[in-house]
């Protein structure tokens, strides 16, 4: 008989850490604060999808520049949207590298390549990208409030679910290190300062409950590498560098100052009506399924941080279809991509241990108004990338262990448990690795037939490691040995919050406001 043991570290349903939760808020200057390091954190990825995609479709900067005024403009509106009537989690919804592989595609049209002129080629690819975004967005708006998403996320347990959340970490290795090696200088000390800061000097504080390092130790850092970055381009340390060096490190690479209007408000349809082709949109739905995948992982994720309950079925089908309104506010606008959730502003809620609603509301504020004040928004824009990469290695990092600590639920000693944990795990990152190299080196992805819609859908599908890692968990989990294994999946403790009434504190965190609940009825 096996020897009692004595459980030093018991499941808890909420993190301890944490010390503000979705609907609890920190002073209205600490709020302010954190929402503008909430905005900065997000120019990252804001900066580099229009940066990479827009010369390659034949823009100037000038077009880069009105791409990203109106990529931050809609960021803005989808975060209100699923703040208010979404998931109601505290959750900015930006742009997604998931639509990549399919917009490439698009770009690399042989109708659109033969025209002559670059801008008149952007122009067409722009309406392009836009009728197929529209049209893709319609998928995720049917299966979000049709509440399909959530009859299909019944099939989740702690277990299954646990790998996909890790994989939205680990999948962004490629914005990791690698980047801040592209710019040591800058990158490494940015990397060292966010760690110092965030567990070694945490606990100072400049008056009473005002934790400046432990809550703003992001923003602290960018101010202060950044300004480091500025005064090594000024004195020319770059002047002879190579091109790829200039562009990562230098503080004006981006020419985005010089090629933004001071005032400018975007508004839908501005390069003109979309066109629509049933092979670009069929390929932009591969990239739609698989932002969705990792947005609801992400919203687990961030319930978590915000120590709230994990989010039922009919919550996450909402979040979803309005995750898709945006989508096509992404299609009307011209931003380039579609939405997900973005990964780095759920890390940081769990880094600054501040999980508020209304900081995450304002800093949508600050995501419009930056991005109608066109040169100031330029301004922030302008943080060389390997800065923001080397706060992701540090938010990457806690979303994967966030991840793990869903395990605790489970039965880690089952043998079953180990294999789909690992084979999802090992699935998920290896083919993603397989189907994103052959499309570096070969400029397309293993899948390479005459049908150029469908090697993007499915390219897109397999290149994503939370979505194979979702595909194989929930496969297994829910047909090997369910029944006997329903309490070392972690069943009995996850299937109280998958109905919205299945726990009290789900209509307290969730409940529509303004009562709207009754458009969106509770299942």
């Amino acid at each position: 008989m096996a020897p009692t043991i004595d459980i030093s570290h018991p499941p808890k349903e909420q993190m301890q850490d944490l010390e503000y939760c979705i609907d609890s808020n920190p002073s209205w200057v600490q709020t302010i604060i954190l929402a503008f390091q909430h905005y900065t954190l997000m120019l990252g990825t804001s900066v580099m999808i229009p940066t990479y995609l827009v010369p390659l479709m034949g823009g100037t900067n000038g077009d880069k520049a009105k791409v990203i005024q109106a990529l931050l403009f809609v960021a803005g509106i989808k975060t209100l949207l699923q703040t208010l009537f979404g998931s109601r989690l505290p959750a900015v919804v930006g742009s997604s590298y998931a639509f990549m592989i399919p917009i490439l595609s698009i770009i690399g049209d042989s109708s659109l390549q033969r025209i002559p002129d670059p801008h008149e080629r952007f122009i067409h690819t722009m309406r392009a990208i836009q009728g197929a975004v529209i049209i893709g967005s319609s998928l995720q708006i049917i299966l979000g409030f049709s509440q399909l998403w959530g009859i299909f996320s019944r099939f989740f347990s702690p277990l299954n679910i646990s790998p996909v959340i890790c994989l939205i970490g680990l999948g962004q290795l490629q914005r990791g290190f690698p980047e801040v090696a592209a710019c040591a200088e800058i990158g490494i000390p940015m990397l060292l300062m966010v760690v110092g800061l965030s567990l070694y000097l945490r606990h100072i504080k400049l008056r009473k409950n005002f934790p400046v390092f432990e809550r703003f130790s992001v923003l602290v850092s960018i101010m202060v590498i950044w300004t480091f970055s500025f005064l090594l381009t000024v004195v020319g340390t770059y002047n002879h560098a190579s091109a790829k060096t200039k562009t990562s490190c230098r503080a004006d690479s981006a020419h985005l100052l010089s090629s933004t209007p001071w005032i400018k408000l975007p508004y839908p349809l501005e390069w003109g009506p979309p066109t629509f082709n049933a092979g670009h949109s069929f390929a932009i739905m591969a990239a739609v399924i698989v932002s969705q995948i990792e947005s609801t992982a992400a919203y687990i994720a961030a319930s978590r941080f915000a120590m709230a309950t994990p989010p039922p079925a009919h919550v996450l089908s909402r979040g979803i279809g309005w995750q898709g309104v945006g989508m096509m506010l992404d299609g009307l606008f011209g931003t380039v991509t579609g939405s997900s959730v973005s990964i780095e502003n759920v890390g940081l809620l769990g880094l600054t241990r501040i999980g508020s609603r209304r900081v995450i509301q304002i800093s949508a504020g600050f995501m419009i108004f930056f991005s109608i004040l066109g040169k100031f928004g330029a301004l922030f824009a302008s943080i060389p990338f390997p800065i923001f990469a080397a706060v992701y290695c540090v938010l990457f990092g806690l979303i994967t262990s966030l991840g793990l600590s869903f395990l605790q639920f489970t039965n880690m000693n089952s043998m079953r448990n180990l294999f789909i944990t690992g084979l999802s795990l090992f699935l998920g990152l290896s083919v993603s690795q397989y189907f994103m190299q052959a499309l570096i080196s070969s400029n397309h992805g293993p899948v390479n037939t005459r049908s150029g819609w469908f090697d993007g859908f499915v390219n897109a599908i397999f290149s994503s490691a939370p979505t194979v890692a979702l595909f194989v968990a929930v496969l297994l989990d829910n047909t090997v040995d369910v029944k006997v294994s329903k309490k070392d999946r972690g069943m009995p403790w996850w299937e109280k919050f998958r109905n919205y009434k299945g726990d009290i504190r789900n209509e307290e965190f969730y409940a529509l406001p303004f009562n709207l609940n009754r458009f969106f009825p509770p299942t």
